[in-house]
């Protein structure tokens, strides 16, 4: 649907029996709408299947290296699949999407840019993150913190209620973000921009608050086409940075560094 014909015609004259196979991509959950439909694109104009899996991207990264089978890993952020590169796992990382932090605040929750460091200090707020290490999320939350000048007492206070090994699981078919919000686990929910637009679809009534600039913290996504992977895993990378690609992720709220 995202396809130039030019390209589509591309792909399917030079597709051969190796990049039929099917090709496994690991990718971060931030992606899983915008890469779901990149990966459709994808074999709809090859015939070539993609298998799909998504999750924190730390967590990703431990499976492969525990040795599950992944073609092409999509992080959000840029070190696991360096970690990945730097073990002979891979070949070298791009750059393919960036993100920011928002925060996501229930309805009856008075704040504003301006207000939002005092409102995340009030003792009264409940403020969630994802987990760092486990999800990069995470790591840009505990991030913005330490920017703060408030570190220790944002940290020190920030529920981890996403993105772990443990965490919760959102019922089948609702946003995590949503569900969380939704369920009454926090107050405000530091999470990515794309993942609050995704939640206040899910509930309208979430307020999406944009961070003070003195505080914002941007988020590289990384991508590598893994060891031992099929020749189609290398095509698949390229169409994710192809001006097709790219503008799916654009649709879906990324900053595309390479157009669409």
């Amino acid at each position: 649907m995202h396809k130039t014909p030019l390209l589509a015609a591309a792909l399917a004259v030079t597709l051969t029996p190796a990049m039929a196979q099917e090709v496994s991509l690991f990718a971060a959950g931030s992606l899983k709408a915008a890469l779901s439909d990149v990966a459709q694109d994808y074999s709809d104009a090859t015939g070539a299947a993609v298998a799909t899996s998504f999750g924190p991207s730390g967590l990703m990264r431990e499976r492969i290296e525990a040795g599950e089978t992944a073609h092409v890993f999509a992080s959000a952020n840029m070190r696991h699949p360096q970690t990945l590169a730097d073990a002979g796992k891979g070949g070298a990382v791009t750059l393919f999407a960036r993100n920011r932090l928002c925060a996501l605040a229930r309805p009856e929750v008075a704040v504003s840019t301006e207000s939002l460091l005092d409102v995340m200090l009030a003792e009264d707020t409940r403020l969630g993150t994802s987990t760092p290490k486990a999800d990069p999320s995470g790591d840009y939350a505990f991030a913005l913190f330490d920017k703060s000048g408030h570190a220790e007492a944002l940290k020190g206070k920030a529920l981890q209620l996403t993105g772990g090994p443990d965490s919760a699981t959102p019922p089948e078919g609702r946003n995590t973000y949503a569900w969380v919000m939704d369920s009454d686990q926090a107050d405000v929910f530091l999470t990515y921009c794309t993942n609050a637009v995704l939640a206040r679809k899910e509930v309208p009534d979430l307020q999406i608050v944009q961070i003070p600039e003195a505080l914002s913290v941007g988020a590289d996504y990384g991508l590598i086409v893994l060891q031992g992977a099929p020749e189609g895993a290398q095509a698949l990378a390229d169409y994710i940075l192809s001006p097709d690609g790219q503008t799916v992720l654009a649709d879906y709220g990324f900053d595309t560094p390479n157009g669409g």
